[in-house]
């Protein structure tokens, strides 16, 4: 993973301008759901994921660091952490954690604990 987590990679495929909402999300052992938001802000990248039925309608936030590449062609971002490493991660409420300080920092710990898979 990248040494800023919010950030994406330059070997990633990700390009500046690509819109991703919409785009299948994989982990490294199968779908988790599709991207209903990204943000490309400096020190703050990251992708918004319905996880659908997966973990009951549960959305995710991910770090653009956990982004493994881009398929533009496939419209498939893959990342590189597991389902349950994803399921694991502290719950996400639009409501309460859209520019809250604390829940980025508390996301953000949670994997960059995990760069060592």
């Amino acid at each position: 993973m990248s040494d800023s987590i919010w950030g994406y990679q330059p070997t990633t495929g990700y390009t500046a301008g690509t819109e991703l909402i919409g785009y299948k999300v994989e982990a490294t052992d199968g779908s988790i759901g599709k991207v209903d938001k990204h943000s490309v802000d400096v020190d703050s990248s990251y992708l918004f994921v319905d996880t659908g039925v997966w973990i009951f309608g549960k959305h995710v936030l991910l770090p653009a660091g956990t982004v493994q590449s881009v398929d533009r062609d496939e419209k498939e971002v893959h990342v590189a952490l597991a389902k349950d490493q994803i399921k694991a991660s502290p719950e996400f409420d639009q409501d309460k954690h859209i520019g809250d300080a604390d829940y980025h920092e508390r996301v953000g710990g949670y994997y960059t604990g995990l760069r060592t898979i």
